[in-house]
């Protein structure tokens, strides 16, 4: 991912931000997939200050998915975009907040929109790495198999979409 300003950040890194009352923090908590398949573990919740929220939660991506082989993200297309190699020690990834549901009885975070097949192939990023926007749009594509979501049209407005519409967590403004 290129330097860029810092768009998101970790929770904990920021004051006057927290777990909204009356939610369960989710750090810790396993991800299940679409077919109930462990994909990994919730490692951090990221916030937009923009937004003013948390937007995405930074997964740890469980081992068993990244030995199945998929090294690549994104389809190779004849018009001559490739793929990306996952680099070694590139374990994390990120879920848009509003496509999880959160089980708190089971205390698991369930993605039911994507299976780990998508997340396998998904690109990964080293923990503590900087995500540019660049990552955040071309993961949401992946994710809605839709790759006429185009940036000019949804910079200002890309946490207004549906993939972010969850008012699970916010700013504590006292």
């Amino acid at each position: 991912m290129t330097i860029t300003n810092k768009n998101l950040f970790n929770l904990d890194e920021l004051s006057g931000y927290k777990v909204a009352e009356n939610y369960s923090d989710v750090r810790g908590w396993d991800v299940k997939d679409a077919n109930n398949r462990i994909i990994g573990k919730v490692d951090h919740l990221l916030v937009n200050k923009t937004a003013q929220r948390v937007v995405y939660l930074d997964v740890e991506v469980d081992e068993t998915l990244l030995e199945e082989g998929y090294n690549t993200y994104q389809n190779q297309v004849s018009e001559g975009v490739h793929g990306f190699l996952n680099k070694e020690g590139e374990n994390h990834l990120i879920i848009p907040i509003g496509m999880a549901i959160i089980d708190e009885k089971n205390k698991l975070v369930n993605t039911n929109q994507i299976d780990s097949s998508t997340f396998a192939k998904a690109k990964r990023f080293r923990k503590g790495d900087i995500i540019d926007f660049a990552y955040e749009l071309n993961l949401v594509r992946h994710y809605r198999g839709d790759n006429t979501i185009h940036s000019s049209n949804i910079v200002d407005g890309f946490y207004d979409r549906e993939e972010f519409n969850n008012t699970f967590y916010h700013r504590d403004l006292e």
